[in-house]
């Protein structure tokens, strides 16, 4: 008699699957308090991202079984966003740069 393996170690209790649930939950209920208490400017946009990241952060996570994978597989993964999160910064500083210069040097450009 041969013993067939199966692939069946992926098995997580629903105790982790509903924490998850309301944690995304409780975070997007932040969200629509950030619109329902009115918060403008760069609070707004701030409190709206850092919650959008800790909800996709989850999902990845736990949902997309992230959490349970090779480090050589999330450093494929999270390292190219990383990095072109960090030229939209560098772009999003030359461009106020720029701007300034344009606006204090109309007759240079």
């Amino acid at each position: 008699m041969t013993h067939v393996a199966t692939h069946d170690s992926a098995h997580h209790p629903i105790r982790l699957y509903l924490m998850v649930w309301g944690w995304l939950f409780v975070l997007s209920a932040c969200s629509y308090m950030v619109d329902y208490f009115h918060l403008q400017g760069h609070l707004r946009y701030s409190l709206i991202l850092l919650f959008m990241m800790l909800k996709a952060g989850l999902i990845v996570a736990v949902f997309m079984h992230m959490a349970w994978e090779r480090l050589a597989l999330i450093y494929a993964i999270l390292l190219p966003i990383g990095a072109v999160l960090v030229f939209v910064v560098i772009m999003v500083l030359e461009s106020d740069y720029t701007l300034l210069s344009r606006t204090l040097h109309p007759g240079l450009l």
